[in-house]
């Protein structure tokens, strides 16, 4: 067998990339119909042992010798599980990638380019993150519609990079004698400016404008509650103003309003100069509703159903989905309960589900 693999693996190194991807194709497949062929066997007890036989461990080496790294180990172990447990099951090659085919109509509609790929080696790694020693990125918002993607360190760095993975902005907005930890951010679409989240305030920075980032940034506190999660309300209808999500550590859900006039001429004129913008949380619009009876973890407003989300590790009201309506209200919420609770979720519209994830 090691003969055998030694020579694939010269015939490998001569050839060019495509002719060595479809190489490589035609041996699995011949490595397939071989398993195949002895778990049938074996299932009928017709078996006979030889230096030939294909177990787990010679399956492996030779995935590893016909595609390399690019084949993740549990994508090879569920593989050979799926021959060893059903023989006479259809099987498709991009399986080994931990890609899988669907039958009918569904399969023609998912035929685009992103789907086509199967391979992906590409892979950059940024040195300069604008992220200080002994700190960590806590959230990543990505802005499609400006093409750029916003990152919040725990010690208050925010940092804006464009497609070409170039840091553009990064900047510190807290004073050295504020010891917060940030625990989100996002986008602001209407006023055009990055929103973050610490444990008690919310942070509002003008990204744009030029001079220090303590001239361009504001602090909206006191907050009654732990901050622990942000998103905008992307509405689409709303001029001069966002309104923001928030989940707290009290199981509150919170809808946040921030206009332009918050942060106007007036108050930029009056500050002194280097030294923080702080605004009284009380004279804003904030409307809460205490929705579970644990933390939450993850706010998120989406506009295809026009209803936000909101999880907890609570076990009893883990996940709430439901109009924005209902946190001006007492009315009843479309909630979900799940054993020790929820503390991540998403929406596909392709498919138009929601996943939840949790312990």
């Amino acid at each position: 067998m090691c003969d055998k693999l030694d020579s694939e693996k010269e015939k490998l190194s001569t050839l060019s990339d495509v002719s060595k991807f479809n190489y490589a194709l035609k041996q699995f497949q011949t490595l397939i119909g071989k398993t195949v062929a002895q778990k049938r066997e074996e299932r009928l007890g017709m078996y006979v042992k030889d230096q030939d036989e294909i177990d787990y461990d010679k399956f492996y080496e030779t995935v590893q010798t016909l595609f390399g790294p690019e084949v993740k180990d549990q994508d090879v172990k569920t593989f050979f599980r799926k021959i060893s447990n059903n023989p006479d099951g259809r099987i498709e090659w991009c399986e080994i990638f931990g890609y899988f085919i669907v039958e009918g109509d569904a399969l023609a509609s998912q035929l685009d380019e992103e789907n086509m790929v199967f391979l992906v080696s590409r892979r950059q790694q940024i040195t300069k993150a604008g992220v200080k020693r002994r700190d960590v990125i806590k959230c990543i918002a990505k802005v499609p519609q400006l093409d750029f993607m916003v990152t919040a360190s725990q010690k208050g760095m925010l940092t804006i990079f464009n497609s070409q993975v170039i840091l553009i902005h990064a900047r510190f907005f807290f004073s050295p004698l504020d010891s917060s930890w940030v625990t989100g951010c996002d986008y602001l679409t209407q006023l055009k400016r990055i929103v973050a989240v610490t444990e008690r305030t919310v942070v509002v920075w003008d990204y744009k404008s030029q001079g220090s980032c303590q001239d361009n940034c504001f602090i909206i506190k006191p907050m009654e509650h732990c901050l622990l999660c942000v998103c905008t309300v992307n509405l689409g209808d709303q001029l001069a103003k966002d309104d923001i999500l928030m989940g707290d550590d009290g199981g509150h859900v919170n809808l946040f309003t921030v206009t332009s006039d918050d942060f106007g001429l007036k108050q930029s004129k009056a500050k002194k100069k280097s030294q923080l913008q702080i605004l009284d949380s009380r004279k804003f619009k904030n409307i809460k509703r205490k929705l579970h009876d644990d933390w939450v973890v993850k706010v998120k407003f989406i506009s295809v159903l026009n209803c936000f989300g909101s999880c907890s590790l609570d076990s009893v009201h883990s996940f709430v989905l439901d109009d924005l309506k209902r946190l001006e209200d007492n009315l009843p919420v479309r909630e979900f309960s799940v054993p020790r609770g929820v503390n991540a979720f998403t929406y596909c519209g392709k498919a138009n589900i929601i996943v939840t994830g949790g312990k």
